[in-house]
């Protein structure tokens, strides 16, 4: 449960920032290069660097380098991590607004 908290962390830490966000979109399209990734974004290309670092650390990109050229590509398996916390939360809350309309419910009938 610790790693799995763990990773979530570090995924949802990976996806706060707004330039790795744009890279996961942008990928989401298909493969590309780092340096037409970082052309998108307004920054150097040791900072761009940082945030491929990071989506690379957490497992959201996978690089492979040919030659001069290193290429980005999406791993949308992992995102089954944060799928899979949404749909617990869902789950929970739902659970919890049901008990709640149960106990107005029941509230009304006694007192009427």
């Amino acid at each position: 449960m610790a790693q799995c908290l763990a990773d979530l962390d570090g995924l949802f830490l990976a996806l706060a920032d707004p330039t790795r966000r744009a890279v996961i979109h942008r990928l989401g399209r298909g493969p590309a290069s780092v340096g037409e990734l970082a052309r998108e974004a307004t920054m150097t290309l040791p900072s761009f660097m940082k945030h491929v670092r990071v989506l690379e650390t957490n497992e959201l990109i996978h690089t492979e380098k040919s030659g001069r050229v290193r290429t980005c590509t999406l791993n949308r398996e992992r995102f089954t991590v944060v799928e899979d916390w949404l749909a617990r939360q869902r789950r929970l809350w739902a659970e919890r607004t049901d008990r709640l309309e149960q106990f107005v419910t029941d509230s009304k009938e006694q007192t009427s």
